[in-house]
């Protein structure tokens, strides 16, 4: 599992109004495709496995994999329709210790 130090966005912070995206997304989408490794990915259908180290206990965990998924398929130039499973935990971290750790694996049904 690859592991970045990075504090999740949520959606709250990524979007204003009707989708209109924020400051905060943009500079969350730059920093992460700098972060993230090279990696090549499996063809066909995908499970991801996601850890999101936050520190406040009031972050809902669903609502931290959307910005950080369609980072993850921009940089490996992956269509997310292509996730069929996903794996998600969050974790308690005091405040400037937040992290994401991820990983990218074949879809096995």
């Amino acid at each position: 599992m690859f592991k970045l130090d990075l504090e999740a966005l949520s959606l709250n912070k990524a979007y204003r109004g009707r989708r209109f995206t924020t400051p905060d997304l943009k500079t969350f989408k730059t920093n992460l495709n700098f972060m993230l490794p090279k990696l090549q990915l499996p063809s066909g259908k995908l499970s991801v496995r996601y850890v999101f180290g936050v520190s406040s206990k009031r972050s809902d965990a669903d609502n931290l994999i959307k910005c950080f998924q369609d980072g993850l398929a921009d940089k490996y130039g992956f269509n997310d329709c292509m996730i069929y499973e996903i794996y998600v935990k969050k974790e308690d971290v005091s405040v400037g210790r937040e992290f994401i750790k991820f990983d990218i694996l074949p879809f096995v049904e």
